[in-house]
Parts: structure tokens; sequence; C-alpha cells
């Protein structure tokens, strides 16, 4: 398999979010890349196991909304960016998470791509779902970034 340098931009589902906070670009970071603290903060996340580094090459566990996936980090920009992805239930998912210093803090882009049988089988359907995960994921990293420096 061919590591993904991007999200799938030929994907049936893409959704593109951001979200300005109010905090450092180290904490919003740490946050971020600490897969094991994820459900301390991120309501929707129950489950979360990384062993080591969030690193390129690294794979990680976790569930949400009662769904566990497997991904791999594809690449990683200390600070910047961080690319990964995986299939779970037949939905090929390729997730991207930029960071980038303004005057009153971080702007964090994310954009996730779905692919795969039941994503062409109910577009629609899983279009508001993405989109609904991912605004929910920035505003509790919002919160949780901005409650903590």
């Amino acid at each position: 398999m061919t590591v993904p340098t991007d999200v799938d931009r030929a994907a049936p589902v893409i959704a593109v979010h951001e979200i300005d906070i109010g905090a450092p670009l180290d904490t919003v970071w740490r946050l971020h890349s600490d897969v094991n603290a994820w459900p301390t903060w991120q309501a929707d996340i129950t489950a979360a196991h990384l062993d080591g580094a969030l690193e390129p090459g690294v794979s990680f566990d976790w569930t949400s909304h009662g769904f566990s996936v497997t991904s791999t980090v594809y690449a990683l920009a200390e600070r910047s960016r961080v690319l990964w992805g995986g299939t779970s239930g037949g939905i090929t998912g390729v997730h991207e998470w930029l960071f980038s210093e303004t005057p009153s803090g971080v702007r964090v882009t994310t954009t996730e791509s779905f692919a795969g049988k039941p994503v062409e089988d109910d577009a629609p359907g899983m279009q508001t779902i993405l989109d609904a995960s991912l605004v929910a994921w920035l505003g509790h990293l919002k919160a949780a970034a901005e409650s903590s420096h």
C-alpha cells in the first residue's frame, strides 16, 4: 500500500473545518498529540492507546462514538501538521490536522476524507456524521486548551 500524503481528494465525502483557539501552540499541540489522554478532554472518545510517541509509521487504537479504529500516522511535522488514517467497517478515513499560530493563539484546520462502500451507499448521511464529529472534536480541543493555560 502506498502511504497517503494527503486526504483522498476523490473520496465521496470530504469535510473541512477550522477553529481559532486562544491558547499557545505548545498547549494545543500537546493536547492533540497525547493520544492516550484524549478521553480525558474529548468526550466522544471513550478509549485511545498509543505505545510511544506520535510519529510517522506508528499506529494507535481509539474508539469514538462506539466505533473502534486503528489509525496509522502517515506524516507528521512537529507543532504543524499530522496526517493519519485507517480503515474500519469498510470505511477508509484519511485525516489531516494543521496548526498555525495566530496573533491570539492557534488556528486548527482539519480535513478528513471518507471512502468505501458504506460511504458510497449513504454519502449525505456520512457527510453529516463526519461534519458533526469534526466540529465536536475542534470544540473539545478549544475548550481543553483554553482552560488549561
